[in-house]
């Protein structure tokens, strides 16, 4: 079974700019613990480049896949597969109007393989704090932005 990390914030924004905060690659370093840099086209198959920091051992950079972008909606991203199924990933964030010009973020994350559980008892709680962190960091971010 896969180690999954499923995230939600309601967010007092209007979803484009909430889009726009998560979208805003340059800026992440303004508000996101997780990821303090990041670079990509969005353009599925081509890299999404990162400065990440999940361990105490400092920040490490980390090459993933953009697998899907609707613009406006989601994207998604994953690691090039280790060899013999050791390991996989699959990233997402999706944004969704809701009523009263508000918007509902969702961040989702897996990890399988036959090498996942080594990875999980290593990093697992900062991921989840990680995951957590930057979620409610995109809240306040684009609730910043939107009261501006």
């Amino acid at each position: 079974m896969a180690f999954r990390i499923d995230r939600s914030a309601d967010i007092d924004a209007p979803t484009d700019l909430v889009w726009r905060v998560i979208t805003d690659f340059p800026r992440y370093s303004e508000w996101n613990t997780l990821i303090s840099q990041c670079h990509s086209s969005l353009v599925p198959g081509e890299p999404i480049d990162m400065l990440v920091h999940v361990s105490g051992s400092g920040p490490r950079k980390q090459r993933e896949w953009i697998r899907s972008h609707t613009p406006g909606r989601e994207f998604s991203y994953a690691m090039q597969p280790l060899p013999l199924g050791a390991l996989h990933s699959l990233r997402s964030h999706t944004v969704t109007p809701l009523p009263d010009n508000r918007t509902r973020y969702e961040s989702h994350f897996e990890l399988g393989g036959w090498l996942h559980p080594m990875v999980v008892a290593l990093l697992g709680k900062n991921l989840r704090r990680g995951f957590s962190e930057m979620t409610e960091g995109i809240r306040k971010q684009a609730e910043s932005l939107s009261t501006a």
